[in-house]
């Protein structure tokens, strides 16, 4: 039986190259990841929303660098060919270079490939830090969830003049070297032209179909979350077991049939 191919960076580069979508989602667990891995996805994310699905925080603000290496061990444990990546907790990635390198290592130390910082300006210096030490890290800009208070709510960014800033802030951050960015609540249309814009792979959520990959909330995929955004599918609904959920996900995401336009936002 020939073994799985384990997914890297320089893979996932290819794909978007070759115009392959990626496949991502968020697990916290060994039981779900190890489900997710032998369904073939291609990135895991130990995601700091276990604030609101694992521990019923109202925001991802409180979680801590102890949650996020503890869940990240847990997932490492079972993860055998996707990439995994952990979620860098508030005010870690915003913080002093010296406390986002300790951070990110103790993430990495926990089985993590890469670590994810949300926000840019400024912050892109820590991006450039960290890559320039070895330290792969995915960007995540549009809605940042750690930003929700100064945002005023979860709701979609980049609309109008704003998209221009995005834009700007997406090459930034690509500049700076980033390996993978993140486009979360923003519009199809300017998700886009971001994905086209930078040689990294763009992951989206809520963020349309021209995105080089998806990545939800597990929970979420799974008809489980508290709320239900416009960008949400359920994929257990009509299946018998979650491995066939997560093999419905990956299609879906494979074949360009997630997101639709009505799991996309408009300008």
């Amino acid at each position: 039986m020939t073994a799985p191919e384990i997914v890297t960076l320089p893979r996932l580069a290819a794909m978007k190259k070759e115009g392959r979508k990626i496949a991502a989602m968020t697990a916290y667990d060994a039981s779900f990841a190890r489900a997710m891995d032998e369904a073939g996805m291609d990135v895991i994310l130990v995601g700091d929303s276990l604030g609101h699905v694992i521990q019923g925080r109202t925001s991802t603000v409180p979680v801590t660098l102890d949650d996020m290496a503890y869940h990240t061990h847990c997932v490492a444990r079972v993860v055998n060919r996707a990439l995994l990546m952990a979620d860098l907790p508030f005010l870690s990635f915003q913080g002093s270079a010296d406390r986002v390198l300790d951070d990110a290592g103790v993430l990495m130390r926990a089985g993590a490939h890469m670590v994810k910082g949300e926000g840019a300006g400024p912050f892109a210096a820590n991006a450039a830090y960290l890559a320039a030490r070895g330290v792969p890290v995915c960007g995540h800009i549009g809605l940042t969830p750690q930003f929700v208070h100064s945002l005023g709510g979860y709701r979609v960014q980049g609309r109008g003049h704003a998209g221009a800033r995005l834009l700007s802030e997406a090459k930034e951050l690509a500049d700076a070297g980033v390996s993978l960015l993140v486009l979360e609540a923003v519009p199809a249309a300017l998700a886009a032209q971001i994905s086209a814009a930078v040689a990294v792979p763009t992951i989206g959520i809520g963020a349309g179909p021209s995105c080089d990959g998806q990545v939800l909330v597990m929970h979420d995929a799974l008809g489980m979350g508290a709320r239900r955004p416009r960008f949400v599918r359920d994929f257990l609904a009509g299946r018998d077991s979650i491995a066939a959920a997560f093999a419905a996900y990956i299609d879906a995401v494979r074949q360009g049939a997630f997101p639709s336009a009505d799991e996309s936002y408009g300008e």
